[in-house]
């Protein structure tokens, strides 16, 4: 086998039909090349937070809000129905029971090390929680007027599941990653966040959040522009946001493991690139750029790497998001152009 270059790194949902196919899939096509694996994120969690609907239909204190006021600031396709505190409730005093997401986490830990006893996973390998921050549960399903107020009802929430997944799940086989979605979108001009100076504040929250995430655990940071039908929800003009986020996180206190960027496919150009050269974190930090793209394989790809490797050495390869909306039929040979790439093989 050809010498490990790069480590290959997955975002989160893998389009397959359940956990173990994932876990076997990935294991078997990728091996060494891949630190971290993720359980895909099937069935109702293919399509990201949608599936936390519930958590705000359940809850007695909120009610679905009217029509007039069901936008997002994301493209015209994407409505979904935002929630609202009922009229006869103090909004301060609002609770969240449990999302959902250590429930989910551990059923998948349990097949994660039985098929790591069996050999199948390498013992190296750590299971790797992807997490939405609350800034994307509530500017996705909470009317722009309370998101504030609720937010630390949320927050409260999401470290709760946090709390749950590092109680059962051992620190050294643990890989966590926050979706910093929304917090990209709105530095970049997209869907206005409910605080001012998006990059310093989303900082603060997330450095928050970090503080949460025990040592011995990898966190890393999904850095997204969103993904609707392959498509960014705003286009990335380059790197300086990635990376000016990225260097925040220097500032934060808590040790980050991974940070993973996007690249467009149609982005072969010096200038994209260039804001690399501001890079300003530890050797620690592993930098993942999300180049690798289906539509032009391998040698697409590796035209991206050509161009990225001007401005930063090491580096990572990946998608630019998961694979949850792709074609089942079309993963087997995606992960395939990761193996080869990361393998320097034709």
């Amino acid at each position: 086998m050809s010498e490990v270059k790069r480590q290959v790194h997955l975002v989160g949902s893998l389009g397959l039909s359940d956990t173990e196919t994932v876990f076997r899939t990935i294991a078997s096509i990728l091996g060494p090349y891949c630190p971290r694996i993720p359980d895909g994120e099937s069935g109702e969690r293919q399509q990201w937070i949608t599936w936390q609907h519930a958590t705000f239909n359940s809850n007695p204190d909120m009610e679905m809000a009217h029509d007039d006021v069901n936008s997002t600031g994301l493209p015209g396709k994407v409505t979904p129905q935002f929630y609202q505190v009922r009229p006869s409730i103090d909004p301060t005093t609002v609770r969240f029971g449990l999302l959902g997401y250590a429930e989910v986490a551990l059923e998948s830990f349990e097949i994660f090390r039985k098929l790591s006893s069996e050999g199948v996973i390498s013992p190296n390998t750590r299971f790797q929680v992807s997490l939405p921050t609350p800034v994307a549960l509530l500017s996705y399903f909470v009317v722009p007027e309370q998101r504030l107020v609720l937010e630390t009802a949320i927050e409260t929430a999401m470290l709760k599941e946090v709390e749950q997944i590092q109680k059962a799940i051992p620190a050294q086989q643990l890989a966590l990653q926050w979706d910093a979605t929304f917090e990209v979108l709105g530095a970049a001009g997209g869907p206005q966040l409910p605080y001012p100076d998006a990059i310093e504040g989303s900082l603060r929250r997330l450095g928050h959040l970090n503080s949460f995430v025990k040592p011995e655990v990898q966190l890393g940071i999904h850095l997204c522009y969103g993904d609707l039908g392959h498509k960014h929800i705003v286009e990335p003009v380059d790197l300086a946001i990635a990376v000016a986020f990225a260097n925040g996180f220097s500032e934060t206190g808590r040790r980050i493991d991974f940070i993973h960027m996007p690249v467009p496919a149609n982005r072969r150009d010096d200038t994209y690139f260039r804001p690399l050269a501001d890079w300003k974190l530890p050797a620690c930090t592993r930098l993942i750029l999300g180049l690798i793209h289906y539509s032009d394989g391998l040698e697409g790809s590796r035209r991206r790497i050509e161009v990225a490797t001007r401005h930063a050495q090491e580096f990572d390869l990946s998608t630019e998001c998961g694979f949850g909306r792709r074609d089942p039929s079309t993963i087997p040979a995606l992960l395939e152009i990761h193996r080869k790439l990361a393998a320097n093989e034709n």
